[in-house]
């Protein structure tokens, strides 16, 4: 079994020190194989909060997959903004925009979404596509492939109307024949989970989408700050919400996944949840296929 601590939007600018030091805390007593950063690390991209984002991602002992996000290109230097978007990010955190993690279990990508020309929103290119495609599709199928974005690929299950990230259908039919398992983002702040079929209902396989919310800011959105557990063995993956409680983060929410090799990824075994989601947390994954039935027509125009 592999286990995946998947944190997301921590807006360093915007931090909440005493959740950010939990976390640290929290993240070294479930001792990861592997940690998956989904972009946001700053909140404007300055050279200060770039410093403390390192400087926190340096108190994290475990490999990392970390990408940026739309918040880590700078918005108010134009220049900078489009003529060096990621320059600061290469210098305090990685000049690596492709970075990989695999072993006999797990293969994991990060792919940079965020763009110059668009404030909030995110794309693949065709570039990236056939890097995605060089990773995994000669990888044996037992395999689980999992790809790590900063821009969502399913909406909210109480926002239907949530723009997507940019050609993303068309980014999953391309990748069909390399049989990817997971894909792990941030972006809205929010905690859900899903199967693409659920909007792409095209696809010979579901793939299952996990969103965290944000790990450390005071940008909360719907619920508390929050992040994922994810643990792979052979055909089976578990998410654990694990969510701020005032003093720590606590076990919120588990969900069970299965997967067939014919259909993919199912939606699983109904959340249990240890706490009042009217408190805390929108509507969980469970039943999301049922929720989406009507989903926006952007995005059905945006598969097509």
């Amino acid at each position: 079994m592999k286990r995946i601590a998947h944190i997301s939007d921590i807006h360093f600018g915007r931090v909440v020190p005493e959740i950010a030091d939990a976390l640290v805390a929290d993240l070294k007593a479930l001792n990861p194989d592997l940690v998956a950063v989904s972009g946001d690390l700053t909140q404007r991209a300055r050279p200060w909060q770039y410093r403390a984002a390192r400087d926190f991602l340096r108190r994290i002992p475990f490999p990392k997959i970390v990408v940026p996000g739309n918040h880590d290109v700078p918005l108010y230097d134009v220049g900078r903004r489009f003529l060096r978007p990621l320059k600061r990010f290469e210098r305090y955190i990685t000049n690596d925009f492709s970075p990989f993690y695999a072993d006999d279990e797990i293969a994991v990508l990060g792919v940079n979404t965020a763009r110059s020309f668009t404030f909030t929103n995110g794309s693949i290119s065709a570039k990236q596509v056939e890097i995605i495609r060089e990773h995994f599709c000669g990888i044996p199928q037992e395999t689980r492939k999992i790809l790590v974005t900063h821009h969502p690929f399913l909406p909210p299950p109480d926002d239907l109307k949530r723009r997507l990230m940019g050609s993303a259908g068309k980014v999953l039919t391309t990748l069909e024949s390399c049989n990817l398992d997971l894909l792990l983002a941030g972006h809205f702040h929010m905690s859900y989970a899903g199967g693409s079929h659920s909007v792409y209902r095209t696809l010979a396989r579901s793939v299952l989408v996990i969103q965290a919310g944000t790990a450390t800011s005071s940008r909360v959105r719907k619920e508390k700050n929050a992040y994922n557990t994810i643990s792979v063995e052979g055909d089976q993956v578990e998410l654990e919400v694990r969510m701020w409680e005032g003093r720590g983060f606590v076990h919120y929410r588990k969900q069970r996944f299965h997967h067939d090799d014919e259909r993919g990824w199912d939606l699983g075994h109904a959340p249990h949840s240890t706490a009042d989601p009217s408190q805390h947390l929108s509507k969980s994954g469970d039943g999301i296929e049922e929720n989406l039935e009507h989903i926006s027509l952007q995005a059905r125009r945006e598969f097509r």
